[in-house]
C-alpha cells in the first residue's frame, strides 16, 4: 500500500510542475455551500457527496471537486487570462463493496483564456501527457460539444431536444429517449395508458377526480405537465436519417485523425455539427503542434458522458485497465457563464490523482 507521505510528495511534484507552467496556486474551502453547486456537479456526484446541515450556513458539503469552487472564485474577481493550480483532499461516498476511497488527494490545472480555446485544450492535454509519461497509461479523448450540437440540430421540438440534452451524461436514459423519439421503441404500456386517460378528459378534471391532493407540485404545474405529455405524444418521430446519424455518432470510436475524416463526411447530412467539427479540426492541429500523434490518439464520441456534467466540449482521460482514470479533464465554457452571472470566458482544465500515480510508480519500481 502506498504511504500517505509518498502520495503527498507526488502531489507536490505535480503541483510544482503546474506552477512552473504558469499557474497560480490556489486553495478552496473543504466545506462548501451545497445550494446550486450540487446541481452543477451532476447526478453521480450528488449521490456521492457528503452533505450536512449547518445551523448558520445552511446546507453544506465536503468538497467533492475543485473545479467548481475555482471557477466560482475566478468569475467573482479573477483576471484574464489566468491559470490556476491546486492540491488537496476531495471527498466522495463509495458504493458498498467498492475498493475506492472516500477521501483522496486531487491535483489540478485550470486555464481561462479567450485567445484560442483549441490551443488551450492542447496545452492542458500535452502537459498532462508529459507529467504522466512512462506509466503505461492510454490517453482517450472525446468531444461532448459535437454530440450536443447534433442534438440541437435535430428537426424536432425544443422540448424533445432539451430532454435529450439533459440526459447526455446518462447514456442508458439518453438512448431510451432517442429510441422512443425516433419511433424505434414503442411507448411503454404504462405511459400509453396515462396518455389515453389524459386525452379522455381535461387534466384539471382528472386531478379533481383523484381525490385528496398530495405532493409538492401545484395543480397548475401538474396540468401543464399533462398537457406537455399529450403534445409530445402527437409529435412526429425524429427523421430516420437524422436518428441514424446520431446513433452512428454515439458509436464512433477511431483514431482522432480518422474520426475527423468520418465527421467531415457526415457533416453535410447533419450540418449543425459543422462548427463543432471545425473546432475539433483546429484542436487536432494544436495537438500536432504539441507533438501528439493524432493518427494514433484514441477518440470516442461518447467519451466523458458518465463524468461531470459541466463538461461541454473537449474531454480526455489517461487510463489503465483495472484502475479508475488516473487523470481526466475537459472544457467547461458554459459553467463559467452559469457562475459568472452573465459574464463568460472559455475554460478548460483537468485533475490527476497523485495516489494512483504513486501506486503505478511503486508497482514499476
Amino acid at each position: 500500500m502506498t504511504s500517505k507521505a509518498a502520495v503527498r510528495a507526488e502531489g507536490e511534484r505535480l503541483l510544482a510542475a503546474f506552477v512552473a507552467a504558469g499557474a497560480v496556486p490556489v486553495e478552496a474551502d473543504i466545506l462548501q455551500p451545497a445550494g446550486t453547486l450540487l446541481d452543477l456537479y451532476g447526478e453521480d456526484i450528488r449521490a456521492r457527496a457528503y452533505v450536512t446541515d449547518d445551523p448558520v450556513r445552511g446546507e453544506m458539503m465536503l468538497r467533492p471537486d475543485f473545479t467548481v469552487p475555482v471557477v466560482q472564485a475566478h468569475m467573482a474577481h479573477g483576471a484574464e487570462p489566468a491559470r490556476y493550480a491546486y492540491l488537496g483532499e476531495v471527498f466522495r461516498k463509495q458504493a458498498r463493496g467498492s475498493e475506492g476511497t472516500s477521501e483522496y488527494l486531487q491535483v489540478g490545472y485550470e486555464v481561462f483564456d479567450r485567445s484560442s480555446p483549441e490551443e488551450a485544450d492542447a496545452e492542458v492535454f500535452a502537459l498532462f501527457r508529459d507529467l504522466l509519461v512512462g506509466l503505461g497509461l492510454r490517453p482517450v479523448t472525446g468531444d461532448i460539444g459535437i454530440l450536443m450540437a447534433a442534438v440541437r440540430g435535430l428537426e424536432t421540438t425544443e422540448r424533445r431536444k432539451a430532454a435529450l440534452l439533459r440526459h447526455v451524461w446518462r447514456p442508458v436514459r439518453f438512448k431510451a429517449l432517442l429510441d422512443r423519439f425516433s419511433g424505434r421503441a414503442p411507448v411503454p404500456a404504462g405511459r400509453m395508458a396515462l396518455l389515453q386517460r389524459l386525452k379522455a378528459g381535461s387534466p384539471i378534471a382528472l386531478i379533481e377526480d383523484a381525490g385528496t391532493f398530495v405532493g409538492l407540485r401545484t395543480a397548475d404545474e401538474i396540468a401543464a405537465r399533462a398537457e406537455a405529455l399529450v403534445a409530445d405524444a402527437g409529435t412526429p418521430p425524429i427523421k430516420a436519417t437524422e436518428a441514424a446519424l446520431l446513433y452512428d455518432l454515439l458509436s464512433l470510436e477511431a483514431p482522432a485523425a480518422h474520426a475527423l475524416s468520418h465527421l467531415r463526411g457526415i457533416t453535410p447530412m447533419l450540418p449543425a455539427i459543422g462548427p463543432a467539427v471545425d473546432r475539433f479540426a483546429a484542436r487536432l492541429d494544436a495537438l500536432v503542434a504539441k507533438g501528439v500523434d493524432v493518427a494514433a490518439l484514441a477518440f470516442e464520441a461518447s467519451h466523458g458522458r458518465t463524468a461531470l456534467e459541466y463538461y461541454d466540449g473537449f474531454v480526455f482521460s489517461f487510463v489503465k485497465d483495472g484502475m479508475p482514470p488516473v487523470a481526466s479533464g475537459g472544457r467547461y465554457d458554459a459553467l463559467t457563464a452559469v457562475l459568472g452571472a452573465g459574464a463568460f470566458i472559455p475554460a478548460v482544465g483537468g485533475v490527476i490523482q497523485p495516489g494512483l500515480v504513486a501506486q503505478l510508480k511503486g508497482a514499476s519500481a
